[in-house]
């Protein structure tokens, strides 16, 4: 740190050394991937889980059956704004690599920051979920002010045809399919930002400090100001502090989110991820789904009985009365796929429904077993109440009325 007081006597290495490196997060361990648990909220918004307790899963569940996906897409958007934030950094460093003397013009308390900053492996999750992912966000959000007050408050540089503003403008958080469904965020599919970055130093791939503030003017136009588009509601003081620091003081580092962030994961792990995973690790099958299985239980069961006392009044033989093997085994496995959200046989084979009859892989190892165990459990208990349905109709015995 005493060096970097120095200023103008450093060479080309160490002056390179004051911004800090920032690469992409790591992807998980592989014994991560074989977890003996469910997973948690922060590994599902990390993308380190699997199908069907994915993100792309999570975010279907909020939409379709919480109805609350405006806090997930506010908790992604802030996330994806620290990433632009890191990646400006991480052209900054570029820029002092290929034009060494602009950083003798800079303050040496800037360089001081720099210096002290260190990019975390983990930047997604509750802004205090690692004391050093904190001071690491802290730090970055002190340099960025620095940054904003050292030139005036005044961002010099077009954000049209940079990285951030093309991502602001793709990222379609309203944008709706042909059935008015809001369709998934194309990030669920990628790396987002991270996979943006390349090595070029075209001004195609740079980032400006506009981008930042239009980032954040985004975010907060879009969930924030009463009466916008996606509001969410968040404690009034808390709401106040976001609009002040942002319209008021100008600033557009990370941490002005932090606390509207660790509100919205809160409030998503309390009562919205229970029930995502009740759904997705206990069943395979969503709430249409269930519904139609309960209602075409009900007609199975009531054409059986129908059939069935129909076929004893009525004295018929037995090798007749074996068709009633259909209606109870539709009604008895329909109202059992109903009663515990999953259709047995479809998890044996290794398929969740995500959205109404569309099916997708269980990829998730723990999920898969835990789902194998469920559906046999239920399938036994399918087979033992049609069993005995079936045996009572067609051997007792007959009475021609």
């Amino acid at each position: 740190m005493s060096a970097a007081l120095n200023g103008h006597g450093q060479t080309t290495d160490r002056r390179s050394q004051m911004i800090p490196q920032i690469s992409s997060p790591s992807p998980p361990p592989e014994v991560e991937r074989r977890r003996n648990r469910l997973p948690t909220l922060n590994e599902v918004l990390q993308r380190q889980t699997m199908a069907p307790v994915d993100l792309f899963s999570f975010y279907i569940y909020m939409r379709d059956q919480q109805r609350s996906v405006d806090y997930l897409d506010f908790w992604l958007d802030v996330t994806q704004h620290m990433s632009l934030c890191r990646h400006y950094v991480r052209e900054l460093r570029r820029s002092v690599l290929i034009e060494t003397p602009e950083l003798e013009k800079g303050s040496k308390r800037s360089s001081m920051i720099l210096d002290q900053f260190t990019d975390p492996n983990d930047p997604a999750g509750p802004s205090t979920y690692k004391d050093d992912t904190k001071t690491s966000n802290q730090q970055l959000s002190a340099y960025l002010r620095q940054e904003r007050q050292e030139n005036g408050g005044n961002n010099q540089h077009s954000p049209h045809s940079s990285l951030g503003s093309e991502q602001s403008g793709a990222r379609g958080s309203g944008d709706r399919g042909p059935n008015g469904e809001r369709l998934p965020r194309a990030s669920f599919m990628s790396n987002g930002l991270h996979n943006s970055t390349t090595d070029s130093n075209s001004p195609a791939h740079t980032v400006a400090r506009a981008d930042l503030r239009v980032s954040a003017e985004n975010i907060l136009y879009t969930y924030l100001l009463p009466g916008s588009e996606r509001e969410i509601i968040l404690p009034q003081g808390m709401l106040n502090d976001v609009i002040a620091s942002i319209e008021e003081d100008g600033r557009d580092d990370p941490e002005v989110f932090d606390a509207a962030k660790d509100y919205t994961f809160q409030a998503m792990e309390r009562d919205a991820f229970p029930g995502f995973l009740r759904s997705k690790a206990l069943g395979n099958l969503v709430p249409p789904s269930t519904f139609a299985r309960r209602i075409l239980g009900i007609l199975g069961l009531f054409a059986g009985f129908w059939a069935g006392f129909a076929l004893i009044f009525l004295d018929k033989p037995k090798h007749i009365r074996c068709w009633l093997i259909l209606p109870f085994t539709i009604g008895v496995y329909c109202l059992a796929s109903d009663q515990y959200s999953i259709d047995p046989i479809l998890a044996l084979l290794g398929f969740s429904e995500y959205t109404f009859m569309n099916w997708s892989r269980i990829r998730e190892p723990f999920v898969r077993r835990l789902l194998n165990k469920r559906a046999s459990m239920v399938l036994a208990c399918t087979v033992l109440i049609g069993v005995a349905l079936i045996i009572l109709f067609i051997f007792v015995p007959g009475k021609a009325l």
